[in-house]
Order: C-alpha cells, then sequence, then structure tokens
C-alpha cells in the first residue's frame, strides 16, 4: 500500500484567544487554503463565556480539529490529509502565529506507510 496521507499533530502553548469563535474560524478557514486543501464543511462548539472551542473542519483531503483551553492557553491541533502536495506545516504555523503560540512541540505520521 502507498501511504495514505500525513498527519500532523501540533500542541500549542501560551496562545490567546482560544475563546474568540471568530478568530478561530476564520484561522481554520484561512489553514485550509493555506494548506491547499477543500472545505467541505466547519463545524465550532463553544463551551461557554472564557471556555474553550472544540472546532472541525472537514476536507475534500480528510479534517482539520482544533481543541482549545484557554485558562492553560493550550491548543490542541490535529491535520490529516491524504495524499501529496499539501503544506501542512504552512498551516500550523498560519496557526500558531494567529493564535500568538509561545511554543509549538510537533508530531509527524505518516499513514499507510
Amino acid at each position: 500500500m502507498n501511504q495514505a496521507g500525513t498527519h500532523l499533530i501540533a500542541d500549542l502553548y501560551g496562545c490567546r484567544g482560544l475563546d474568540d469563535m471568530a478568530l478561530i474560524e476564520d484561522t481554520l478557514r484561512a489553514a485550509v487554503r493555506a494548506i491547499g486543501a477543500t472545505l467541505i464543511g466547519l463545524h465550532l462548539h463553544p463551551f461557554g463565556e472564557g471556555q474553550g472551542i472544540t472546532g472541525v473542519a472537514m476536507l475534500a483531503e480528510s479534517h482539520m480539529t482544533i481543541h482549545s483551553w484557554p485558562e492553560t492557553g493550550y491548543a490542541a491541533i490535529d491535520i490529516f490529509v491524504c495524499g501529496l502536495g499539501h503544506d501542512l506545516d504552512r498551516g500550523i504555523t498560519l496557526i500558531a502565529d494567529a493564535l500568538r503560540a509561545d511554543r509549538q512541540v510537533l508530531t509527524r505520521i505518516q499513514r499507510g506507510a
């Protein structure tokens, strides 16, 4: 079997704006464009005033997700895309910059390899 795709997992620390629905939505949409993916749908769920947001962008190529904890400044990001030719690092950089992350830890998995 050829590689099914790349899964990039990012732990972002020291983030700001993690309870801002408009910021999270705009950031996910921009990140999808940045990696050259096709957005099928986007759903965000806020957990209340000052609390986190969970969001999923369904892509023709797979998905992008965010789970945020504003109380600790932490965001968990997953980007999984099938096939080649997508710049996942560009997407993570865009998200980290938009959330003003102080630090990031990245894990890259080659799925189906």
